[in-house]
Formats: structure tokens, sequence, C-alpha cells
């Protein structure tokens, strides 16, 4: 019996894709997406199929899929590693406080999973600005230039990887770019930017008790638990 087309298949190939992404860190829903369909329709008698543009799922259904697969495999362990990601941003966001950080990507809406980073945009009218103030904080790092077509222009970006106990990507924008969000890839809606205040209100709002904790003596969850899934993901690699 074929494999069903429109929303059944739609719905399989998110389920491989969201498979794809937590087992094999598939980054991007598009590549994600389209590996996904070559493998399910190359099993078996499904081998012949070819799908069309209208089978593959959306990014906000592959979205779905990955969020509601996160929430049974990892459950209480993700939302121990939402806060100590939060509080890691927090903290970064604060040492940077000069260049106007905001908080970005799944740690701004809590859609994290084994193998998210931390995303911050920072505004500075020089990118070497930055890169030297994370120097000056001492912090290990690494500087990527990116070129990106948008729009039909082209854009360069400087971004600053830094090593800490959750990774953190900064992405550096011009000062005038703060007035601006940009649109989401998977919705097509402004993106969640969070500024260092408005951070601290979501901790306190959906961590309460960890928030008091934190704010009385510093204390996160050990760190040794927060990580646990990352670290059984690295015995997988090659």
């Amino acid at each position: 019996m074929g494999i069903e087309r429109h929303g059944g298949l739609r719905a399989q190939i998110a389920a491989m894709a969201a498979e794809l992404m937590v087992n094999e860190q598939v980054k991007q829903y598009f590549t994600a997406k389209r590996l996904a369909a070559k493998r399910l329709l190359g099993r078996g008698r499904a081998k012949s199929l070819r799908y069309r543009p209208h089978d593959l799922p959306s990014n906000g259904e592959i979205k779905d899929a990955l969020l509601e697969l996160v929430e049974r495999t990892e459950g209480e362990a993700r939302f121990r590693r939402l806060f100590a990601m939060r509080i890691s941003a927090l903290e970064a966001m604060e040492a940077l406080a000069t260049f106007t950080p905001r908080l970005i990507g799944s740690v701004a809406t809590g859609h994290v999973r084994a193998g998210s980073d931390v995303d911050l945009h920072v505004f500075a009218p020089d990118p070497l600005d930055v890169v030297a103030h994370v120097r000056s904080l001492g912090w290990p790092h690494e500087v990527q230039q990116v070129s990106i077509v948008k729009g039909g222009e082209p854009m360069d970006f400087t971004h600053v990887h830094i090593e800490d106990v959750f990774p953190i990507e900064l992405t550096v924008h011009e000062p005038m770019a703060l007035r601006h969000r940009p649109r989401s890839s998977t919705d097509g809606k402004p993106i969640v930017r969070l500024s260092l205040a408005a951070v601290r209100a979501l901790c306190e709002r959906d961590h309460a008790e960890e928030w008091a904790k934190y704010v009385t003596d510093g204390e996160v969850p050990p760190w040794d638990e927060v990580l646990e899934p990352d670290l059984g993901d690295d015995d997988d690699e090659t």
C-alpha cells in the first residue's frame, strides 16, 4: 500500500525531519525536510514515488513535530536546561550591555533541545569593537564573516562564536538595525528579540522558584544534570 499523499505524507516527512534535527544535528529546516523526504520515499514499495512541493511540510509543521519529539524524549530535563541557558544568556548580556544585546532564537522562545546554543544580536558601528570587548573579557572565541543575499541585496555579517557551558553566538548588526526586527523563516513573523530587562522578567515569570534561588545565592541547576542529554549525543558522534 502506498504512502498517503498530502496530510499523511507531510506529517511523516515532518516527523522524520524532526528526528534528523535531533539525532543527526541537521540544522536547517530546508535541508531536514528534503533529506527526510528522500529517506522516507526510498523505503520499500515507496521507492518509485517522488515527492511534490505540496508534499513537503512547512517550517512551522517541522517545528511543531520537533517540539513534540523533544518534549517526549527529554521531559523535565529540557526545562532545567532552558533555565540554565537563559541564565547564561542573561550573564552574557550583562557583560555585553554596551552593545545593547538582544536574545533571539530557541532560548528566547523556550523551544530548546539538546545541541541548542544561545543566540544574541549585538549592535555596534564597528564589529571590531565587539571582538575587542569579548577579548578583554577573556572569553575563548572565534570570529566568522558571513555573506548572505537578502531581498536581492548582498549583506555581510560578523559572527562571534564564544565557548561557554552552552555555546554563545553573537551576530553584530549596525545600530540602526535595532529599530527593525527580522522576520522568522519559520512563520514569516517578526522574530522574538528580548532585551536584558525582558530576559529577567521572563526568568521570573517562567522559572519563579529557580529564579528566586538564583537571585538569592546565584544557584542554578547542577551542570552535570543540565548537560546530561548533550553528553549522550556527543558519545554518538564519529
